[in-house]
């Protein structure tokens, strides 16, 4: 049996956080009842594929409780996808009630996978089910909305237009950058792209992201037939699309992505043969050096410089860092050290501190020792809360060492509190929150670009 939620779960998982705070709106009676039809269209259609062979009903888990306690990671996930496509809708409301039970972390594997299923054979009762969730129905709804769309565009963008407040929030946070019409129109475009691009040209504000949404999927297949549907948007919304259209291109066929880039709009052509060449160093890094080299200087050169040195980074960190200090500028080689140093001193520490400690004083030295004393394993905590106490940015240096001092605490309470307490650098706050065992308290990241 074929499930088009499950082949995006993944990316599923990742994008929904972007609609976890949403509002909500109230449905007309006409909307319930056109929705509503089309939704019992979309259930029937799908109970037709629940027949599966009886072996693999005869193996399939009975509750949940059965399917979560599978051995192996990737066997459970398995057996509970198997299970939740088994259930009839009102089964699956059923589940959807047992969810608040489960640890986080199986809960949102857990919901991902239920209402990605649910949303498929009803999605309005899967939408209704998410407005009694509080803030949580946020968080499944982009989920809904991409399953829904997987299996019945049309009427998945019916709804989202009759109920905008829904998904106000669905581009924010950890949302991929992806609002509701981006995902419907992605999802269409698997399935018919000129009738994805006609809905996504009709849109308002969300016209260009969706129509950009729609020109990136068929690039992945097709990149010239992407292009011609890029040509048809408004100038004003071509700029991403052309981009996405020669970083897909770039990967397949250098060459031909950069004679059709060539036939851009002359304010067009650097920015999408950076990502272009971003394209190409995925596949060639060493080859992408030297279509760099070829640009005239500018942001797009930096962009493309930095990008190719972290793509060489992954096979040959010492040839991408030389690389990169002869030909990129300083925004590019600062914009590449998080890339570069993280994989080098997986592979050789000692030879990536000795290209930093080789490095001018400046931004370019700071990121690299930040980078590097967040993700050295071999050298004592001790001795990388010292190493970063000499970058000058004093914001950067904070956060490297409250960062640093947060994983002291787990390995040397006794030494880590006392450096603590003793610090001129880390704010009497962040002070209270690490020697309370509470840790740094912000989010991770990176220090400041």
């Amino acid at each position: 049996m074929k499930n088009p939620w499950i082949l995006s779960f993944a990316a599923l998982i990742v994008g929904a956080v972007g609609g976890f705070i949403s509002g909500k709106s109230g449905d007309s009676p006409d909307t319930k009842t056109s929705i509503e039809e089309t939704a019992m269209r979309t259930r029937s259609a799908s109970r037709t594929g629940l027949g599966d062979d009886a072996a693999k009903r005869a193996s399939r888990a009975r509750t949940s409780e059965e399917a979560r306690l599978t051995t192996g990671y990737s066997a459970r996930v398995q057996a509970m996808m198997d299970f939740y496509a088994g259930l009839t809708p009102e089964q699956l409301a059923e589940e959807a009630k047992k969810l608040d039970a489960l640890p986080m972390s199986e809960r949102m594997m857990a919901s991902f996978m239920l209402f990605g299923r649910w949303a498929e054979v009803d999605p309005t009762a899967a939408m209704a089910f998410s407005n009694t969730m509080g803030m949580a129905g946020g968080f499944v709804r982009p989920t809904i909305l991409q399953s829904w769309a997987s299996v019945d565009p049309e009427n998945a963008a019916r709804y989202y237009a009759e109920n905008p407040r829904e998904f106000a929030m669905m581009g924010g946070m950890g949302g991929r950058g992806q609002n509701g019409a981006s995902i419907i129109a992605g999802e269409w475009a698997r399935q018919d792209p000129e009738a994805a691009l006609a809905w996504a040209s009709s849109l308002g504000g969300e016209k260009g992201q969706a129509m950009t949404a729609v020109v990136s999927e068929v690039a992945q297949t097709d990149p010239a037939k992407a292009a011609q549907l890029a040509m048809t948007m408004d100038p004003a919304d071509q700029k991403a699309a052309f981009e996405s259209i020669a970083l897909q291109w770039g990967a397949k066929n250098f060459a031909e992505a950069q004679n059709w880039v060539n036939s851009l709009p002359a304010d067009q052509r650097q920015a999408a043969l950076a990502s272009a060449i971003e394209g190409l160093s995925r596949q060639d890094a060493v080859q992408a050096s030297q279509e760099v080299e070829k640009m005239a200087a500018g942001e797009a050169r930096d962009n493309a410089t930095a990008i190719t040195a972290a793509n060489w980074a992954k096979t040959d960190a010492a040839a991408a860092a030389e690389w990169l200090m002869k030909e990129g500028s300083e925004e590019a080689q600062r914009s590449s050290m998080d890339d570069l140093i993280s994989n080098w001193v997986n592979t050789d520490s000692s030879q990536a501190l000795e290209f930093i400690q080789n490095l001018p004083e400046g931004t370019v030295k700071d990121r690299g020792i930040s980078e590097f004393a967040l993700n050295d394993r071999q050298t004592p905590t001790a001795t990388l809360v010292k190493m970063v106490e000499e970058i000058s940015d004093q914001r950067d240096q904070t956060r490297a060492t409250a960062m640093l001092t947060g994983r002291w605490m787990q390995e040397d309470p006794e030494a880590a509190k006392e450096y603590i307490q003793q610090s001129t650098t880390i704010p009497d706050g962040m002070k209270e929150r690490l020697l309370s065992g509470r840790g740094f308290g912000g989010p991770p990241g990176r220090p400041n670009r």
